[in-house]
Formats: C-alpha cells, structure tokens, sequence
C-alpha cells in the first residue's frame, strides 16, 4: 500500500468536508494496492469486515471526488481505476482490454448545440472510444478497421 496515496486520498476527502470512518479507511487502503482497471466486486472481494453496499457507496464518493474513474469496457462491463488527471475520457482497446487516459475533448461545441436544441442544461459528460490500440494493430494490420468517412 502506498501511504502517501492512501493520504492524498484522506487529505482530499476530508477537504470537501467527508467523513473518514474505519469501513472508508478500508476500502481505500485496499484500492491503494490496486493496479489497473477492477470491478467494484474484486474491490469488494478484498475489503474485509466490509459491507458490499459500503464499498459501492465508498466508490462512488471516490468516483464524484475524481480519486477513481469508470471505465465503461465495451462489453457493457463497468470497472474503476485509480484517476491519473482531471477531466478525462478514455481509449479501451478491444482487443487486450489496455486503457489510455486522454484529456482533449473537443465535443464542447456539440454539447453546446445539443443543449440548445434540446433544453437541457447539460452538466458533465463521459466518453470512451473503442477500437484496438498500436500494439494489437500491428500485430493483424490485415483486419484493421477503415476509419468512419467524414461528413
């Protein structure tokens, strides 16, 4: 376990004025040694003495105060993973299930539009694009998918 992760981590829930109970405590110092992506079950697994609603309801927390992210795999199966950046959206490789973070989001002028037209008043986003990453494309360049046409 990383004790100044597990730190950051208090330091950043006790800032926005959460509590710090023992069940938290647990659920952090497990997710501090997790590495990858991991499903709120495998968390689950691994916190002892710990409810699994607890552990869902300490995800969420985490997820709202960005110390974790999902990541929606393109299967439909969601996972979390500690959150490197700010803001960000995520490439999910098909193939070997790798996952990049990537920070530019040019869809503004989209969600602009879509509000305009729509009446919302649209308050956050998340985007995953699928596809096989460089690795798995240059292993079978043969089946790699042509690009959508633009319009």
């Amino acid at each position: 376990m990383s004790p100044s992760l597990v730190a950051s981590i208090l330091e950043r829930l006790e800032s926005h004025d959460h509590r710090i109970t023992a069940p938290r405590m647990a659920v952090i110092g497990v997710l501090a040694t997790m590495s990858g992506h991991f499903t709120a079950d495998s968390l689950a697994s691994k916190v002892r003495g710990v409810g699994r609603a607890t552990v869902f309801r300490t995800l969420k927390l985490l997820a709202d105060e960005g110390v974790v992210c999902r990541v929606l795999l393109d299967d439909g199966r969601l996972h979390y993973r500690l959150s490197r950046s700010a803001h960000h959206h995520h490439l999910v490789c098909t193939q070997c299930g790798a996952i990049e973070d990537f920070t530019t989001c040019d869809v503004n002028d989209v969600i602009n539009e879509l509000s305009r037209r729509t009446g919302y008043q649209i308050e956050s986003h998340w985007l995953e694009l699928y596809g096989r990453c460089q690795t798995c494309s240059a292993a079978s360049p043969q089946s790699a998918p042509k690009p959508p046409a633009l319009a």
